[in-house]
């Protein structure tokens, strides 16, 4: 489990082929990498992967076929990405609690300023429209 806020900023610094799929190497950013270790799972630009090697201040993670298909996130090298690390039930949690597992992909349709906020309109596939919490669907539009 993750909380929706976002831990740290960095970058995709490097993509390679792996054995089915990709994989990435991130450049963590402020993302404290201290405790983590092969095996511990840390979101990146939303997606739940798992770290299969770190370093003092980066780390990489193998990207299967399947989170490939689902998941349209930024992959090229160099392109900034977002991270969080995975929630202790001990640790204080800020935000809500998310599942990192894409189960498909919307579409952003309309962007509204709101003082210092937005407001995203999305477009999300009719058979997970469903699975949305009422304060985040609009019941006057159609999925």
């Amino acid at each position: 489990m993750f909380t929706g806020i976002v831990a740290a900023v960095g970058s995709i610094s490097r993509v390679e082929p792996a054995k089915g799929g990709l994989r990435l190497a991130i450049d963590a950013g402020r993302l404290g990498l201290r405790d983590v270790a092969v095996g511990d799972s840390i979101t990146v630009n939303g997606a739940c992967l798992t770290v299969v090697k770190r370093g003092k201040k980066s780390f990489s993670v193998d990207v299967s076929r399947e989170t490939l298909r689902v998941h349209r996130g930024p992959r090229p090298a160099k392109a900034r990405s977002t991270s969080r690390r995975r929630c202790r039930l001990s640790d204080r949690l800020d935000g809500h609690l998310v599942l990192g597992h894409v189960d498909g992909v919307g579409k952003v349709t309309k962007v509204e300023r709101r003082g210092a906020n937005r407001l995203l309109r999305v477009r999300v596939p009719a058979s997970l429209a469903r699975y949305i919490a009422a304060q985040g669907l609009d019941r006057g539009a159609t999925a």
